[in-house]
């Protein structure tokens, strides 16, 4: 007597439980990706712009000895009646292949759009340099100009981050609690 050996698979419901245990496990981790590569555009704006900024500032202090940052409470980006591109602010920061604040400044934030380089022209303003992102959307605001000096909520993205005379106007810090 043959015996026969029958070869045993899953089972549809087998099936269906690792498909919805895979499923719960995607709904919990693919927010939080999401969340974390903005954070990351968001951080990686925040050091450009402050990678360019100090170097914009030492440059203005070894031409005109600025004065001292943060004398005011608030700070509007349109006083910089100046607007210069990324490209005309590089040409004057490096000076030469011996002589240079950075080696490069950067066009874009971290969601793709242009940053925006402005300055007052004169260097007894009180405000004289700035740079801004306009945040994930792109666009001017909510609060925009005069801006408050402070940090806003790191998980809005839509906020405009403005870096001015040596210091971060406004910027990303702290997390929501409720």
């Amino acid at each position: 007597m043959r015996y026969r050996h029958a070869t045993r698979g899953f089972t549809l419901i087998e099936l269906l439980i690792v498909v919805a245990i895979i499923g719960m496990i995607a709904a919990i981790l693919i927010p939080n990706l999401l969340d974390a590569l903005q954070k990351s555009k968001q951080k990686r704006t925040v050091a450009d712009m402050r990678d360019a900024g100090a170097a914009w500032f030492s440059w203005l202090t070894d031409q005109v000895s600025a004065a001292a940052a943060g004398s005011t409470q608030t700070f509007d980006f349109t006083e910089l009646s100046n607007v210069i591109t990324a490209d005309e602010l590089m040409s004057t920061l490096y000076v030469s292949s011996t002589m240079f604040y950075t080696r490069e400044v950067p066009q874009t934030d971290g969601w793709g759009f242009d940053l925006e380089y402005a300055w007052s022209g004169d260097t007894l303003s009180a405000q004289v340099i700035g740079i801004r992102s306009l945040g994930r959307d792109g666009m001017e605001g909510p609060d925009p100009n005069p801006y408050s000096m402070g940090p806003f909520l790191a998980t809005i993205y839509e906020e405009d981050i403005v870096w001015a005379d040596g210091y971060f106007v406004q910027y990303p810090a702290g997390a929501r609690t409720d």
